[in-house]
């Protein structure tokens, strides 16, 4: 029964079983069978050629320039060395550009919505539906508030009949008595139906907690909308997703693109400025030629029960960690899984989704050592049997990401190898200006295209401080970022030598509560990265022309201490905020209050943003 806010007995922490098989995938051997996709949106091969076509064509002639150029000097070992790296990594950059280039043009022209509300009828609800929070030694406070705030948006939204909230624990003994607590509180109140479940044994992680629940409780729903410990979504977002998995049976899952929330931290204002306005375009060039293959971020989605439990048994691959045992990115390669069965992922870009940030680059820097572990793992199972080819795709973009870093690091030792060895870096000697400034504008092209969209809505820029409050913030996004970029760089490179040489990301709990770094507390993990810059810095001895082209790269290496400490500062951020700084459209909770504090965004699906029946 669901609890009304008069109850004053504590309702049972869990509902009956209802236990749905979920067995575990083969990977070789004959695919499974499929069922017919009726989803899919028209021309989806010609938009991915063309997208790959126009890739190949920037890269091809870039690559070529760059050839004919070491030609003409006369080719030595270190010039090869470059042009293997300069190809893969130039193509990389172009990708990126040409997807952001097609979600400027489909936002711009008005055929692309960008971020909407997504119609919220509860009752086109039929079925009933579950929200998984599992939640691993996070703060109990924060974590229950956001349940609360979600409950009563839910009921606000007319989907408390149909909706029923679990928050799934892998906390350890002490943490889980005070969730328990928090949860006896919160259940006696909430106008939705809340359960608490802890596992004493955290098998396989969050998927593996998930999968418990699938197990024990999946059969009495279909669907289970999957949120992180950090996630806000609206009452409207989640009938509405629910409404949408109702009205159009072949969909398997149903991922959102969450905005970040309760940024503090000038880190965190300034990431949640270039999500928000640079983004949009890139989410709508992605969802321009993912179609039906979308993929899965693990959080803020809904997914058929009964599909997930039918498709998405993962084994252990074979070997120790890092790169064997359980697959730490598991909704990458449980979206390819679902595809593989014939069920259409489809990704949208709706309002009402909300994610936290880590509040410091060194936050950052550990979540995204996880992440490149779980990706890297992907290229053990990228051919598994009866995958589609787009989903091979988005595994093999995911895991190269991760690769590109070293790469940029050897391209620029290399670069810098020849100065000392030769007086002159080839790269940036030969080629022609057309292909460094062709670079330039791939790499900082997407920015440029953001702002104009940005700037081209009157609407748009009031929610962003107006014109000169959208100037003002990118005028401190670029050299932000052009600092970062070497810095971020350098921590990749260091997290793959480590999962290289056999250490294993691990599992800890996310720090998410914000707090000024001191630099002392970090130089003794940046002593690769100043170091390298006290190498690109003494080129100025042999070539100061080199060198000034290197000066970007240089200064963000040494400055990285600071960097780190200044933007970890809760007082910074909240300065930058009333200076005008990395303005954005504050979001609304409906029923259970702002997200954040203030107020918000909305518009609505079209066909282009959505799944097509």
């Amino acid at each position: 029964m669901t609890p009304t806010p008069e109850s004053t007995t504590t309702p049972p922490p869990l509902p009956p079983d209802a236990p749905l098989d979920m067995p575990v995938q083969e990977f070789e051997g004959p695919p499974p069978a499929s069922i017919e996709v009726r989803t899919q949106p028209p021309g989806m091969l010609v938009k991915r050629l063309l997208l790959i076509a126009t890739t190949a064509v920037l890269s091809l002639s870039a690559s070529t320039e760059v050839r004919l150029a070491f030609s003409r000097a006369g080719l030595d070992l270190l010039d090869l060395v470059l042009l293997l790296l300069f190809v893969p990594l130039f193509s990389w950059i172009a990708f990126g550009f040409v997807n952001s280039a097609i979600g400027f043009v489909q936002l711009i022209s008005g055929e692309h919505p960008g971020f909407t509300a997504v119609p919220s009828p509860a009752q086109a609800l039929h079925h009933r539906v579950a929200v998984l929070m599992p939640v691993y030694n996070e703060n109990v406070e924060a974590t229950f508030g956001r349940v609360a705030a979600m409950a009563r948006s839910i009921a606000a939204s007319g989907g408390a009949p149909w909706i029923d909230f679990f928050i799934l624990s892998d906390s350890s003994a002490e943490n889980g008595e005070l969730e328990r607590a928090a949860w006896e509180r919160l259940a006696r109140e909430a106008p939705i139906a809340v359960y608490y479940r802890r596992r004493p044994l955290n098998t396989a992680r969050k998927p593996g907690n998930i999968a418990d629940w699938v197990r024990r409780f999946g059969a009495a729903y279909e669907c289970m909308l999957v949120l992180d410990a950090d996630s806000l979504m609206t009452g409207d977002a989640i009938v509405g997703m629910a409404s949408i998995m109702e009205q159009r049976p072949s969909i398997g899952l149903l991922q959102t693109v969450p905005m970040i929330t309760n940024a503090r931290t000038l880190f965190q204002r300034w990431m949640q400025f270039a999500s928000e306005a640079y983004g949009p375009i890139a989410t709508a060039g992605l969802l321009w030629w993912s179609g039906s293959e979308a993929n899965f971020w693990g959080h803020n989605a809904i997914v058929r029960t009964r599909a997930f439990a039918q498709s998405c048994g993962l084994p252990e691959l074979p070997g120790k960690p890092p790169f064997g045992g359980h697959i730490q990115s598991h909704d990458m390669l449980e979206s390819a899984l679902l595809r593989r069965r014939g069920w259409a992922v489809h990704m949208v870009m709706i309002d009402g989704s909300y994610e936290e940030f880590p509040p410091s680059m060194v936050d950052y820097a550990m979540r995204d050592r996880r992440w490149m572990q779980g990706n890297l793992q992907h290229l053990r199972v990228i051919d598994t049997t009866g995958l589609h080819w787009a989903s091979r795709l988005h595994l093999l973009i995911g895991a190269s990401a991760y690769l590109t870093s070293p790469g940029w690091l050897l391209l620029l030792l290399t670069s810098a190898l020849q100065v000392f060895f030769s007086g002159q870096a080839m790269l940036i000697g030969v080629t022609s200006p057309e292909v460094l400034w062709l670079t330039v504008l791939l790499l900082f092209g997407p920015k440029l295209m953001g702002a104009i969209w940005l700037l081209a809505s009157p609407e748009r820029r009031r929610a962003f401080g107006g014109a000169a409050g959208v100037l003002r913030s990118i005028a401190l996004d670029v050299p932000l970022g052009i600092l970062m970029a070497p810095v971020s760089m350098m921590n990749q490179t260091k997290a793959l030598v480590s999962l290289a040489l056999g250490r294993p990301s691990g599992w800890a709990s996310q720090t998410r509560e914000a707090r000024r770094i001191p630099v002392r507390s970090v130089l003794r993990n940046l002593r690769e990265h100043l170091a390298l810059g006290v190498g690109f810095a003494a080129i100025a001895w042999v070539d100061p022309t080199v060198a000034l082209w290197f000066s970007p790269i240089t200064l963000g290496l040494l400055c990285a201490p600071w960097l780190i400490s200044w933007t970890s500062s809760e007082a910074l951020g909240e300065r930058a905020r009333a200076w005008g700084f990395f303005r954005v459209p504050a979001p609304q909770m409906g029923g259970g209050g702002a997200a954040d504090g203030s107020s918000g965004r909305s518009a609505r699906p079209s066909a282009s943003s959505g799944p097509h029946e």
